[in-house]
C-alpha cells in the first residue's frame, strides 16, 4: 500500500511487511512490535510448522529408521515424533533446507538439495498467502489491532509477482537497506556462522560452475558445505539487493538498517514509517540516489 503520512496514522489496523536480508533487524523489529500489541507473523515459523512440518517429520523419521531400537519402536507405534519449532529457533526448518555439499560433512547431494530447495520456495509463497487471514485472525481471534509480517530474506528471490502483489495490497511494505559501509559487517557475520539459505535455482547453477572451476573440483560431491556456503554468500547478497530495490521502489518504502538499530519502541517504529513516507512524497524513490533513500 502507498500512504500519505496523515492517513497511515489513520490507518486503524495497520499491516507492514518487512523485507531485507537476514541480520539486518526484522526480527528485532517484530519481537519488539509484539511487545507493544502487534502480532508477530514470521513467514518461516508459519512454513516450519503448517507447510513443511510433514517434510520435515519425514527426513527425521527416515534418521530414526537406521537406528534398529528406534526402528522398532517407530513400527509399534510406541514413540512419537514431533517439531518444536519456535520463531526465534527455527532449527527444525534450517535442518530441512540442509547445505549442499559432501555428504561425509553433512552435505546433500544436488538433486536432494534442489527438491528440498522447491519443497521450501512452494511452502514460502503459502505462507505469505495467509498473510490477509492472519491480518483478520489477529484482530478477531487474538485481540491485536496491527500485525508485522516478519519475511524470510529470500522473499525477493520467488519470481512471483503475485505474492509481491499480494502484500502490496494488503500491507506497506518495509524494505529495510544495509548501507554500503555495513555491508562487510553483516557478511562477515553470516560466513562466521553460515547457515542454510535458499537460492533462486539460476543463480545456484552459475554459482556452482563458478565454484567448481575455482576450486579445481568436479563433482558437487567434492564441496565442503561451510566453505560453500561462506564462499556463495556475498555473491548472494549483492545479487538480491537490486531485487529488493525492484520490489520496494513501486511497492514500498525504503528504510536503513542504521535507523531501524535505534528503534527503541513503536512510536519510533512508527516515525520511522512516516518519515520514509514523507521522503516518498517530497522526491520518488527511485529518483534518490541510493544513499540517500
Amino acid at each position: 500500500m502507498k500512504f500519505t503520512v496523515e492517513a497511515f496514522r489513520a490507518w486503524n489496523n495497520k499491516c507492514v511487511t518487512l523485507l531485507g536480508m537476514s541480520g539486518v533487524g526484522k526480527t528485532h523489529l517484530s519481537a519488539m512490535l509484539r511487545r507493544n500489541d502487534w502480532f508477530h507473523y514470521s513467514g518461516d515459523y508459519r512454513i516450519g510448522t503448517r507447510y513443511l512440518d510433514e517434510p520435515i517429520l519425514d527426513l527425521i523419521k527416515a534418521q530414526a529408521m537406521r537406528d534398529p531400537f528406534l526402528r522398532d519402536l517407530l513400527r509399534r507405534d510406541w514413540i512419537t515424533i514431533r517439531n518444536i519449532i519456535k520463531i526465534h529457533d527455527l532449527g527444525p526448518v534450517l535442518s530441512f533446507i540442509g547445505k549442499l555439499g559432501n555428504p561425509e560433512f553433512d552435505g546433500l547431494p544436488l538433486n536432494e538439495f534442489s527438491r528440498r530447495q522447491a519443497l521450501y520456495r512452494k511452502a514460502e509463497i503459502a505462507a505469505m498467502y495467509d498473510v490477509p487471514d492472519f491480518v483478520c485472525k489477529a484482530r478477531e481471534i487474538y485481540g491485536y489491532p496491527h500485525l508485522v509480517n516478519d519475511v524470510g530474506g529470500s522473499l525477493c528471490e520467488l519470481d512471483d509477482p503475485s505474492v509481491i502483489e499480494l502484500l502490496a495490497k494488503h500491507s506497506l511494505i518495509l524494505y529495510i537497506r544495509v548501507p554500503a559501509a555495513d555491508e562487510i559487517k553483516l557478511i562477515q557475520r553470516a560466513q562466521a556462522d553460515p547457515k542454510p539459505l535458499y537460492y533462486r535455482p539460476e543463480f545456484l547453477r552459475a554459482a556452482l560452475v563458478d565454484y567448481l572451476t575455482e576450486q579445481g573440483l568436479h563433482y558437487v560431491a567434492e564441496i565442503e558445505p561451510n566453505a560453500f556456503t561462506r564462499w556463495v554468500f556475498p555473491r548472494l547478497f549483492h545479487s538480491r539487493v537490486p531485487r529488493y530495490e525492484a520490489i520496494a521502489r513501486p511497492h514500498g518504502y525504503t528504510v536503513s538498517s542504521i535507523d531501524v538499530a535505534s528503534v527503541r519502541d513503536e512510536q519510533d517504529f512508527l516515525l520511522l514509517i512516516e518519515s520514509a513516507i514523507a521522503r516518498a512524497e517530497i522526491a520518488p524513490a527511485a529518483d534518490l540516489p541510493r544513499a540517500e533513500i
